[in-house]
Formats: C-alpha cells, sequence, structure tokens
C-alpha cells in the first residue's frame, strides 16, 4: 500500500533497530482515511475466504480491524488482555508473551461469540516476534473455527513472527514489510501486492 508506505516514511520514527514509531497515524493517533484505505484493503484480500467475523487484540489493532469488519460488513471481535466484570467465565483463552512489556498475559474471548462454523480473519497493527497472532489463532482453533486468514498493517519481516506464522500453514498478508530499521532508517522488503 504506497499510502501506508508514504505514511511510515514521512511520519514514522525509528527508535531503535528493532523499534518503529508510528503513533502519529495507527496507534496512538489514528488516520481514520488512512484506516478505511486499509480496512479496504484487508477486505478486498479476504473477499473470497467466506469471513464471518474479524479478530484483533486490544488495543492497537482495533482501529484497522474494525475497519475490515466494516468493509466487510461483518461483526469485529476484540480479544481481551483483562479481565472485566462482564467476561469472566466460559472464555477462550490463550498465554501471550509481550516483548514490549516483557511479560506474559492471558487473552480471552467469550465463548458465546466464536463459533466451529466462523471463519476469522485475524487484522492487527504490528507482526514482530508473532506471539500476539499466535495466540489469537490459538482462540480460533479452540473454538474449533478456520483461520481465514492474518492481515498485519507492519511487518518487521527482519523478525520471525512472519516464517514462524507462514510455516504454520497461515496465509498472512502484510501491507508494508519492514526489512530493516538499522542506521535509523526504515528499509522496507519487497513490495506485496494486494488485490
Amino acid at each position: 500500500m504506497r499510502e501506508l508506505i508514504e505514511k511510515i516514511v514521512e511520519e514514522g520514527e525509528v527508535l531503535s533497530e528493532h523499534v518503529l514509531k508510528v503513533d502519529r497515524f495507527l496507534n496512538h493517533q489514528v488516520d481514520p482515511v488512512l484506516m478505511k484505505r486499509i480496512g479496504e484493503t484487508f477486505a478486498k484480500t479476504f473477499q473470497n475466504e467466506s469471513v464471518t467475523k474479524v479478530l484483533t487484540l486490544e488495543s492497537s489493532g482495533i482501529s484497522p480491524a474494525l475497519m475490515t469488519a466494516y468493509a466487510l460488513r461483518v461483526p469485529l471481535l476484540i480479544a481481551r488482555k483483562r479481565k472485566s466484570l462482564t467476561l469472566q467465565n466460559d472464555l477462550y483463552t490463550a498465554k501471550v508473551y509481550s516483548f514490549t512489556k516483557q511479560e506474559e498475559i492471558e487473552i480471552s474471548v467469550s465463548r458465546s461469540l466464536l463459533h466451529e462454523d466462523d471463519h476469522v480473519v485475524i487484522i492487527d497493527d504490528f507482526l514482530a516476534n508473532g506471539q500476539a497472532a499466535l495466540g489469537l489463532t490459538e482462540i480460533v482453533k479452540q473454538a474449533n473455527a478456520k483461520v481465514a486468514g492474518i492481515g498485519i498493517v507492519i511487518e518487521k519481516a527482519f523478525q520471525d513472527g512472519g516464517t514462524l506464522l507462514r510455516n504454520r500453514g497461515f496465509r498472512v498478508v502484510s501491507l508494508a514489510r519492514i526489512a530493516s530499521l538499522q542506521g535509523g532508517k526504515v528499509q522496507f522488503a519487497e513490495e506485496v501486492v494486494c488485490p
């Protein structure tokens, strides 16, 4: 996606060789026009997969996932990181290690909202080590539902998450793939062609 790559170049900030800050348009302040285009691109990419739900993890994946669900005209399901008074029992759960926060968290989805006849597209803002996406695939598996695909806004192709997920047979579509952040400069991997 040319617009996304331009935003990364213009507004992204390389904090280290592993960290790209994109909070000006993706995960703190959100560019709604760009999110709409991202959602439309993912919807077109997965349009032949009989998608019944879009699944994401709170909170940074919500914007692109919501726009994808809107474009597909299906519900958005948000896996929760914290239990609440209304989300205590009868849950699908998975453990996810957060490299950013250096801790393991338990994510959960109500069993009443995910069923074996669901075809689920997982959407997230970043793919690095793949642990968040892997945890979401585990929740889909527990429901005996099908992962129809995984859509990632920005993939750090120099980390092993994409390879891990693809080697497990998942279709992973990343709109921007970063080959390196070395020297404070974003270098992109080959462009991903989406329908």
